[in-house]
């Protein structure tokens, strides 16, 4: 009898890793028709979305391009509603997933997905929360009934760019709160540090047209005080590791899956740099990783920076 529920749809997530597999695990508790691809499929991407009314983009960021090439080339359903779950920035046009996606396939509508959301934690079936955000209400509204459950609550919001920025953004902090409790400087110290980060988020994602008070919310400073208080996150990690006197190198090969606060560095700072945009904690997380810079210089060089009022 499930099966005959009108409510259920179709669903492809694209992704096996981490935080694809929380949100299959998701999907599956809703019972919709679920299909999942990876590169070890033994069947074809086009396969898998062939009839998809929601197709779920999980992949690192590295890979999110040759995934977006590759359906253009397929035929999907005229209302199949495109889903960006991937956090970061591309390191060569320092695009978000989300525009890389409707520069691709800009005749489909397309939903961020992002909030306080430790794949972990999701797959123990413990609480949790997120964004949905498009400037297509329908759409958000279909992806909030897909992944909505009990231990799930999801909620729609209509800027995209805010909700995406913030969870792209606080993976750099994450690896400058990592290392200030890998050198064990406080509690005061971290959220200080915190609380700075988040005007810094707010900075940018202003300047690149996103609603202020999306930062405040759940894809904002929700994802940015779970990325910074747990050690299930890899960006943390990450920055703990670094602090201990590994090199980057070793504490990248130790965690599972991508850090993709590493990357995000590099083309944030480029894109303030050209921008004339003030972000000092994340310039430092910067130097740090490129090896500009100790760690002590970076917690000094935050330190003694002009005195100003806080705004």
């Amino acid at each position: 009898m499930q099966n005959m529920r009108s409510d259920l749809k179709k669903v492809t997530i694209i992704g096996s890793g981490a935080w694809g597999s929380a949100l299959t695990s998701l999907v599956k508790t809703n019972q919709h028709h679920l299909q999942v691809w990876s590169r070890q499929s033994p069947y074809s991407l086009a396969e898998a979305v062939a009839d998809s009314d929601a197709i779920i983009s999980a992949v690192s960021m590295k890979g999110v391009r040759v995934i977006a090439e590759t359906l253009q080339t397929v035929k999907l359903l005229p209302h199949a509603v495109l889903v960006s779950a991937t956090k970061g920035l591309e390191t060569i046009t320092g695009q978000t997933p989300s525009q890389i996606w409707q520069s691709l396939i800009p005749d489909h509508p397309l939903v961020v997905l992002s909030g306080p959301n430790l794949s972990e934690e999701i797959m123990a079936g413990k609480p949790a929360a997120t964004v949905v955000a498009s400037k297509d209400e329908n759409a958000a509204q279909l992806i909030q009934h897909i992944f909505a459950s009990r231990n799930f609550r999801v909620y729609t919001n209509s800027d995209p760019v805010g909700v995406e920025l913030g969870g792209t953004l606080k993976n750099v902090i994450a690896i400058a709160v990592g290392a200030c409790d890998g050198l064990n400087l406080g509690t005061n110290a971290k959220s200080a540090l915190i609380t700075r980060s988040l005007i810094e988020i707010i900075r940018v994602g202003v300047y690149f047209g996103a609603q202020p008070e999306t930062f405040w919310g759940l894809s904002g400073l929700g994802d940015l005080l779970a990325t910074c208080n747990s050690n299930l996150s890899r960006n943390y990690q990450v920055g703990y590791a670094i602090a201990q006197g590994q090199s980057l190198e070793t504490a990248i090969a130790n965690i599972h899956g991508t850090a993709e606060g590493v990357n995000t560095a590099s083309v944030l700072v480029g894109i303030c740099d050209r921008e004339k945009i003030y972000v000092p904690v994340s310039r430092y997380v910067h130097r740090l990783l490129k090896g500009e810079i100790t760690l002590q210089q970076a917690v000094e060089g935050l330190m003694e920076r002009d005195l100003k009022p806080e705004n």
